[in-house]
């Protein structure tokens, strides 16, 4: 069974726990510049949107790697292997969505693990706003929650 980080950018709030967890459980410090997560604040809308790495079927990143430093687990994680990493940053010009990011202290790049399967993240968050969860489930109950909204408003107009 696949799992995976859903995110929700309804129920954040800002709190920014999610990148302090992660940092404290990859770097061992609380420093946001060292999160594999990011929560992106669009102060003239009044919202927050956690982001991270979605972990692609096709990595652009792990393709673009001269040394082969990011492979794959078995649960379709994408891995960077420090032992291996020359700090060239080819994966991080790769990456479209700007998830795999330069750590200046080690020179070495850093991206989401998913903490091992337990995603620091996904477990300090107090709104649920980041879960993890099976990749079938998560599109199934985004599926359930749009067919509420939708059901709701038909009823509203009838």
């Amino acid at each position: 069974m696949l799992k995976a980080l859903v995110i929700d950018p309804g129920k954040c709030t800002g709190c920014k726990q999610c990148e302090l967890a992660c940092s404290l459980e990859q770097e061992g410090v609380f420093n946001v510049s060292k999160s594999r997560i990011r929560v992106f604040d669009f102060h003239e809308e009044a919202r927050f949107i956690p982001y991270t790495c979605t972990q692609c079927d096709e990595a652009w990143c792990q393709q673009a790697c001269p040394v082969n430093a990011i492979t794959t687990t078995d649960d379709g994680v994408k891995v960077v292997h420090d032992n291996l990493c020359v700090g060239c940053k080819v994966c991080t010009i790769a990456c479209p969505f700007g998830t795999v990011n330069y750590n200046a202290s080690t020179g070495k790049v850093i991206k989401c693990n998913m903490c091992g399967g337990d995603p620091a993240c996904a477990k300090i968050c107090p709104t649920d706003a980041i879960v993890y969860a099976d990749v079938e489930q998560a599109g199934h109950s985004r599926m359930e929650d749009w067919a509420k909204k939708t059901d709701s408003g038909a009823q509203a107009t009838a």
